[in-house]
């Protein structure tokens, strides 16, 4: 019986931190505007709307599925669930560093994976995320370095840079995991190492070295793969620039804007949005917004036309998906899964 009152105050707390960052979520949202702006929209734009925000969700959970395959035979259903929770953490702490970190916990939950392999898939995910990332972005700012003004060329820089870093990093961690191995193991054979952290944590510690061999070489397996490299790098290319650049495209005809050439659009949305790497707002809320409407002003769209466009693609490619995340959220307990208890 104390088990079970257990079981359901923990049920509870997960339940209700779910709601409270729903609610957080979906405050950020100008739920007023959004509807306003679509009623005013030709009913054949909002379909295509729809259609392409479908497209665009199907690539995002490809860029798992191809990773997660490669493992292990995982059903596309999993790898939603994945994905979603993912950003849904994304939308909760800062910067989309806290989703990848906490990745491996979300794959070794829903898929039964071990330990090695789920860091191995997680870290080769924010390896080519970052580094296709970090390219776009820089191209953007070659072909329209002209006219923008300096401090979003600045801001764009850095945030782009830092992609380019991490990507970089991780790409070297995993060919060279023996280095961070004989780090843990020095740290293990310290004894002051478990008098303040603790056995658990001692143990993990203990294993690291040949947990990084092993990862190291799937890592290098997976990444000098063209079968896994070209399709991740394909559906990295349809999330994140063709389908939000033909989104936005869209809502442009609806509203009677217009940008010329229409298919570099996808370029500057990569360059607009990089900003989401800095640890500034969850999710990148509001920041994201005002750098690519500040991005698509500065090219010469009208500013209200900008504000509207960017506001309804954010909606519908980034607050949908977290949003809908906190569902399989709430079956999750991240304690146990750390503690190793589930």
């Amino acid at each position: 019986m104390a088990l079970r009152w257990k079981n359901w105050v923990i049920t509870g707390v997960q339940w209700g931190i779910t709601i409270v960052s729903f609610w957080v979520i979906a405050r950020e949202v100008s739920w007023n505007e959004l509807f306003i702006l679509l009623k005013d929209l030709n009913y054949v734009i909002i379909i295509a709307i729809g259609a392409v925000t479908i497209f665009g969700f199907g690539t995002q959970f490809f860029l798992w599925w191809v990773l997660l395959n490669e493992i292990e035979k995982t059903p596309f259903s999993t790898v939603v669930r994945v994905d979603l929770v993912i950003k849904f953490i994304n939308h909760i702490i800062p910067s989309k560093a806290s989703g990848h970190s906490i990745a491996p916990l979300v794959i070794k939950h829903y898929t039964q994976t071990d330990w090695t392999d789920a860091v191995t898939i997680s870290g080769l995910n924010t390896g080519l995320y970052a580094t296709l990332y970090g390219i776009v972005s820089f191209c953007g700012l070659v072909l329209f370095f002209q006219r923008l003004p300096k401090a979003l060329i600045t801001i764009i820089f850095f945030s782009s840079l830092m992609y380019a870093v991490v990507g970089l990093l991780v790409f070297f961690a995993g060919h060279r995991l023996e280095i961070v191995g004989r780090i843990f193991n020095n740290i293990s054979e310290n004894k002051s190492f478990s008098s303040i952290f603790g056995n658990k944590l001692n143990k993990m510690a203990t294993k690291f070295p040949s947990f990084t061999e092993e990862s190291a070489s799937t890592f290098r397996t997976l990444l000098s793969d063209p079968t896994v490299v070209i399709p991740y790098t394909l559906a990295w290319v349809g999330k994140l620039a063709v389908f939000p650049g033909i989104r936005v495209a869209l809502l442009l005809i609806g509203l009677g804007g217009s940008f010329t050439p229409l298919w570099l659009l996808p370029i500057v949305l990569v360059m607009g949005y990089s900003v989401t790497v800095l640890p500034l707002t969850p999710g990148g809320v509001g920041v994201a917004e005002a750098s690519a409407t500040l991005l698509l002003v500065s090219l010469g769209i009208n500013q209200e036309v900008a504000v509207a466009v960017i506001l309804v693609d954010r909606v519908f490619g980034v607050y949908f998906p977290a949003l809908f995340g906190a569902i399989p959220m709430a079956d999750i307990d991240l304690m146990r899964l750390i503690s190793n208890e589930k």
